[in-house]
Parts: C-alpha cells; sequence; structure tokens
C-alpha cells in the first residue's frame, strides 16, 4: 500500500491550481516568490469551528497582510458552497474548492476523530516557497490565527 508523504517543514509547497468562491482559477505557483502565504485546510463550511476560524482569519487579515502575508482557506466544498459562506461571513480573503482532495493528500493532510473528518492543518510558506511553519489542531480553530501570527512576528 502507497502511504502519502505528510510535508514537513522545510519541505517546498506543492504546485496547484485551485479555484476560488468566485470560480477565479487561483495558481499557487504565482505567488511563490512574490508573498509570504498562509494555506489553512479546514473540513467544512458553515460547521462551528469552521465558521470559528474563517472569521478569525478575516478579523486578522489586515496584520498578516503586514506580514505581506496571503490567506487562503481550503476545503472539499464546491464553489458554490464557498461563495455562500464567505458571503455570509464577509470573508475578505479565498477560499478554494478541493473537491477531490487532491491538494489536501498532496500536503498528506491527515483526518481525524478516527478518520472520519477531514483535518485541520495550517501551513506557513516562505517567498522561497519553503514550509517554514505548521500548526495541527482539530479542535482549537482559533488558536491557528494566534499561532501563525506569533511566528510571523518572529
Amino acid at each position: 500500500m502507497n502511504k502519502k508523504k505528510t510535508l514537513k517543514v522545510g519541505d517546498k509547497c506543492p504546485s496547484f491550481s485551485l479555484n476560488n468562491q468566485k470560480g477565479e482559477k487561483i495558481d499557487i505557483s504565482n505567488i511563490i516568490g512574490r508573498k509570504n502565504i498562509l494555506i489553512y485546510f479546514y473540513p467544512k463550511d458553515e460547521t462551528y469551528g469552521c465558521t470559528q476560524q474563517a472569521c478569525s482569519y478575516r478579523d486578522a487579515y489586515d496584520e498578516f497582510l503586514e506580514y505581506d502575508c496571503e490567506v487562503f482557506g481550503i476545503s472539499s466544498d464546491d464553489k458554490k458552497s464557498h461563495d455562500n459562506f464567505s458571503n455570509k461571513h464577509n470573508l475578505n480573503f479565498d477560499i478554494l474548492s478541493d473537491v477531490n482532495n487532491e491538494v489536501r493528500n498532496m500536503f498528506g493532510v491527515p483526518r481525524s476523530l478516527f478518520g472520519l473528518v477531514s483535518g485541520r492543518v495550517t501551513y506557513l510558506i516562505d517567498k522561497k516557497g519553503n514550509i517554514v511553519w505548521i500548526f495541527n489542531s482539530q479542535i482549537n480553530a482559533k488558536k491557528h490565527i494566534e499561532e501563525a501570527l506569533n511566528f510571523l512576528k518572529k
């Protein structure tokens, strides 16, 4: 059986393209080299923890921009779900549809709760395309934002 590789600090960010909530294709390789990138994988639009997390990123978005860091959320929800979620909560960053979990698998994001729920993992990628920080916490969704900002401040 082929075990998928879990990316770790020091690994290169894989190249990928996904559609955002507006249906626009976002190619991550066009952003690497220009900005730092925060990618967070989350289980599902409109669930309690995921909504808390998205709204916390929304509220801290300007602070991420101060560190020249673009934020992207990724889940397997489709464009319509993402569009509704983004509009309802006034999200000011792109959320990307990974309906076949291809990008989630590229990163090796683990499932949690006995494999029943898609994992919640955040990655910071520097301008060279290297993963410089990873935070994995399924239940403490808001801590992802706090920890990422603490890392960027160093």
